[in-house]
């Protein structure tokens, strides 16, 4: 079918289980076992599951003792980020071979534009797979891709033949395929909003493009046209590979909870000096500061305050987070802490188009 809009050629790709792959290449004996990235402590988190733990149940950000109660030969290994930044660095590298234009959503996955590319590579599929082959060789871990016209389809994609797979979706593919998705699939599509979905007797792609714009602002909002618009196959998001930052923080989990305000402020000032160290690395400034608190019951709180000047320093930064700490009365004792600054002096740098991409943004028929 003929788009109304610019066709480009995206790659998705999302390394498999990345932490706790690493773990097993580089340990042997971890290899076919369910194992988790962190969540080893009482009150540890798990970062990341291997496949044979995901299993059973076993996901990021679930507790470790009920992973532990999911899967009780899982074996917790700590994190070791230097190694999964060192590995990142090889994969980003492999991606530069193809094209300049590639946008990291973090150490495991990024999105990449080849439509036109270094390689002259007319076909976008056999890209991804020679990167996907390159990235074995050279790392030994495998990675999933997704192929199609934009970032959003591209990623939903991604997910379709994971682990070691990949999944194209040619432009005459699109709109059948974003009509079959179960709307759950659709990325930005939460929990939340998916329940709400169902309650409109919204529960595939089909349902949605049935909805008129209008429906869909009054009952979502801002949403609304970003929901209308990638169910007919139209997401103009470019890949940015010079990602602005749009907020810097720092957090810590505790072993126990903290009910004194004395242990909390010096557990502060360790999370100012680590945003402090995050900001002069980067060479950034903010206005705005949140203190980030999240209780016993894990119910979290936010408190913010904009200065009239631009900060970076640990001493502005403390005396701030001790004032929002002050500004009202704890409901319970706290699990976490957190300092993240925002409105940041990056926020009036604009990404540059190069001409040759201006160039690209026409309808063509593409090959995939």
């Amino acid at each position: 079918m003929e788009f109304d809009f610019p066709l480009r050629k995206i790659i998705h790709v999302d390394m498999d289980a990345f932490y706790a792959s690493v773990e097993q290449h580089d340990n042997p004996e971890l290899k076919g076992k369910p194992i988790a990235v962190g969540g080893g402590s009482k009150r540890g988190v798990v970062s990341a599951a291997s496949y044979e733990a995901r299993k059973f149940g076993v996901r990021s950000a679930m507790s470790g003792y009920i992973a532990q109660r999911n899967c009780p030969d899982l074996i917790f290994v700590k994190p070791r980020y230097e190694r999964y930044i060192e590995i990142s660095k090889q994969v980003r590298k492999v991606f530069f071979e193809y094209t300049d234009l590639v946008e990291p959503l973090s150490l495991d996955e990024a999105y990449l534009d080849v439509t036109k590319n270094k390689k002259g590579n007319p076909s976008a599929t056999l890209i991804a797979k020679e990167i996907r082959q390159k990235i074995l060789d050279e790392t030994g871990l495998t990675a999933s891709a997704g192929i199609s016209i934009n970032k959003f389809i591209a990623k939903i994609a991604s997910d379709h033949n994971k682990p070691n797979g990949q999944k194209t979706v040619n432009p005459e593919e699109v709109i059948q395929f974003l009509e079959d998705l179960d709307i759950r699939k659709f990325y930005g599509v939460g929990k939340v909003t998916a329940e709400k979905m169902y309650k409109l007797g919204i529960f595939t792609g089909n349902d949605l493009k049935t909805k008129s714009l209008d429906f869909l602002d009054e009952n979502f909002g801002k949403s609304g046209s970003y929901y209308y618009d990638v169910v007919r196959g139209k997401h103009l998001s470019e890949v940015k590979p010079d990602r602005i930052p749009k907020s810097v923080g720092a957090e810590r989990t505790f072993s126990e909870n903290l009910s004194s305000e004395i242990f909390m402020l010096e557990r502060l000032e360790h999370i100012a000096n680590e945003l402090e160290r995050r900001l002069l690395k980067s060479n950034i400034a903010g206005k705005t500061i949140t203190l980030k608190i999240k209780y016993s019951d894990f119910t979290l709180q936010t408190r913010s305050k904009t200065l009239p000047y631009f900060i970076t320093e640990k001493a502005l930064i403390l005396e701030t987070a001790k004032e929002l700490l002050y500004q009202q009365e704890l409901q319970n004792s706290v699990r976490l802490l957190g300092i993240s600054l925002a409105n940041l002096n990056t926020e009036d740098k604009k990404i540059k188009k190069s001409d040759d991409l201006k160039k690209l943004l026409v309808q063509l028929k593409f090959d995939f």
